[in-house]
């Protein structure tokens, strides 16, 4: 394992090589896409990677290199983001490890207020969502449902109930409920950065 910037300047020569087959390629350190338009290209390109990197002494992970046609199920996973059929959205790894500090910080037990759990929430997410803003818009009203239901769970408790925010829950802490406390949702902020981006065209 070595730092991005020492594989970036070890790897440049295996960049150009590629460029000056007429290869568009998007690397980071020592992860990297190839874009071909035909499985046959996509081979042929995957040969040159692998004697390029063979005469720098280095070979092709077996597992996680692979061809892959886009427009199909399945897809590929590169930089935290799945890619799949056009679309994008964070990978599932990625959701856990969110998840799990967002858990961290929402227990029922936790003894803070709610607006300083809402506090400790808003920056965890808010860092999340600006690495992982370009993922495609269904991404995200699951993602701030589970947390506001984490918040109702503390509420539940505060009030003597057990178990997570559900049911009537709802009707007693609305989602206005906790907008008016501060809380960021991603749902909200993705729709301004698509408002602002047709504002600008």
């Amino acid at each position: 394992m070595i730092s991005p910037l020492l594989a970036n300047i070890y790897l440049h020569p295996v960049d150009e090589a590629l460029s000056a087959a007429g290869y568009e390629l998007v690397r980071y350190a020592d992860d990297l896409v190839i874009l071909c338009r035909s499985k046959e290209e996509a081979e042929a390109a995957l040969r040159l990677l692998a004697d390029q990197l063979a005469a720098r002494g280095l070979t092709l992970h077996p597992e996680k290199t692979r061809i892959v046609d886009a427009r199909e199920p399945g897809g590929f996973d590169f930089l935290g983001y799945h890619f799949e059929r056009g679309k994008r959205w964070p990978r599932k790894k990625a959701i856990i490890r969110w998840r799990d500090r967002i858990r961290q910080v929402t227990r029922r037990t936790n003894g803070a207020s709610m607006s300083r759990t809402i506090t400790r929430v808003n920056v965890i997410t808010r860092g999340w969502y600006e690495y992982f803003k370009h993922s495609y818009h269904t991404t995200f009203p699951a993602l701030d449902g589970w947390v506001r239901m984490r918040l109702r769970s503390i509420l539940r408790k505060w009030h003597h109930g057990k178990g997570r925010g559900r049911g009537q829950d709802h009707q007693r802490w609305p989602n206005k409920y906790f907008t008016a406390l501060g809380l960021f949702t991603m749902t909200a902020a993705h729709a301004q950065t698509c408002q602002s981006r047709c504002g600008n065209h």
